[in-house]
């Protein structure tokens, strides 16, 4: 039979419990449950572990259910009277080892991501850039060649092109005048790209074949992409740096120490699944 495990309702009593007086730190004790103490620590710590819908909850509400939770949590462990399950113990293991190494690789990473480094990768990243050419184009998509060349004629018979697309452009782009705002070489499809890049600004193109139909294409604007600043590349700078230094610290780690992975030959994958072995 299928054991099944209900979560404690963080919520349940959150009208019978009064809220705490104003704690100092986070050792101010906030419960007893018998001569287990529950404190701020232990309510701050839980919260962070929530779900981000949980979190959004206003405090005045969240505090006295997160205590109430820890609280039937307390009752419930001490009325366990039999042997702890092999799967809880494991579990416990598997955590304990994770938390203590999630704050081993933070505090090593507060010295492996520093300024220095990150302005260093930023200078050999943006060294050898080379501007580029970006587009600011607007097209109207028809079915068939013939539509386009209607729409053509239309338009350079005097009709305004982005009220024209908004009356006739099947494309997502119709609602804006047709307008796809500001893109570089790649972002469109080879036959689209083609003929913007041989249009002068304000021109407009012979009908355009594509996958997704027939596009009367003009060009608005085009600019030379600028160096990104030090700024706009520091998150992606910063991960970069993490990567390789969190590479290296693992190799060391691992040089370092007496790791004996035993052969895997015998051992089928699909054990993962086989939850028994540890009921």
């Amino acid at each position: 039979m299928t054991k099944r495990y209900l979560s404690l309702p963080i919520f349940g009593l959150i009208a019978t419990l009064a809220m705490p007086a104003t704690a100092q730190d986070a050792d101010t004790v906030v419960a007893e449950v018998n001569d287990e103490k529950i404190t701020i620590g232990h309510l701050i710590i839980a919260r962070a572990t929530l779900p981000e819908e949980y979190q959004k909850i206003p405090d005045a509400e969240l505090f006295p259910g997160i205590l109430n939770q820890l609280v039937s949590q307390g009752l419930l462990s001490q009325s366990f009277q039999g042997e702890i399950p092999n799967k809880v113990t494991l579990a416990l293991e598997n955590e304990t080892r994770s938390i203590i190494a999630n704050v081993a690789i933070e505090e090593f990473m507060e010295q492996a991501i520093t300024e220095e480094k990150v302005k260093a990768l930023y200078n050999t990243q943006v060294k050898d850039f080379v501007p580029a050419d970006e587009y600011n184009a607007s097209h109207i998509l028809v079915e068939t060649e013939e539509e386009a060349l209607a729409v053509i004629a239309e338009i350079e018979g005097g009709a305004d092109f982005a009220e024209t697309a908004v009356a006739k452009s099947t494309g997502p782009s119709s609602s804006n005048g047709g307008n796809l705002g500001w893109f570089g070489a790649g972002a469109m499809v080879p036959e689209f790209e083609a003929a913007v890049v041989d249009l002068e600004v304000g021109g407009l193109s012979t009908p355009v074949q594509t996958q997704f139909g027939w596009h009367v294409i003009t060009l608005g604007e085009l600019r030379k992409t600028a160096v990104p600043s030090l700024d706009e590349l520091r998150s992606s700078l910063e991960n970069e740096i993490a990567a390789k230094a969190y590479q290296e610290h693992i190799d060391k780690l691992t040089a370092d120490a007496n790791v004996d992975r035993k052969s895997l030959d015998n051992i089928d994958p699909a054990i993962l699944k086989d939850v028994s072995l540890v009921d």
